[in-house]
């Protein structure tokens, strides 16, 4: 039983991954942050405003997502000691919300 267990949780892993792979193919921008975050829901409205394509990952429900952009900052040495977010992958560059907010926001345009 255990066994069926982990062998599902595996493939719906993969295919979750699949799944915002291919999402991801068609945008650019990627954000990871939380929907209780108003940083987060403000960078949200500040790229629906610009009309700036994008795709929002809530790690605090979605563990993939969380793996895979503490993933990406382990590969950018980027620490995860002491981590804002959201965190944005923008074009393969990452950086998250630490300081003023405003320079933040510019860095997405």
């Amino acid at each position: 039983m255990k066994k069926i267990s982990l062998l599902f949780l595996l493939f719906f892993g993969l295919l979750n991954h699949s799944l915002m792979a291919q999402e991801v193919s068609k945008k650019t921008i990627i954000i990871y942050g939380s929907d209780e975050c108003h940083h987060c829901i403000e960078t949200k409205a500040f790229l629906k405003e610009k009309k700036i394509e994008f795709v929002f990952y809530d790690i605090d429900k979605n563990p993939v997502a969380l793996q895979e952009m503490l993933l990406k900052l382990r590969q950018a040495n980027i620490s995860t000691s002491n981590l804002g977010i959201p965190v944005v992958d923008k074009n393969g560059k990452l950086f998250s919300n630490v300081g003023d907010f405003q320079e933040f926001l510019k860095k997405l345009e």
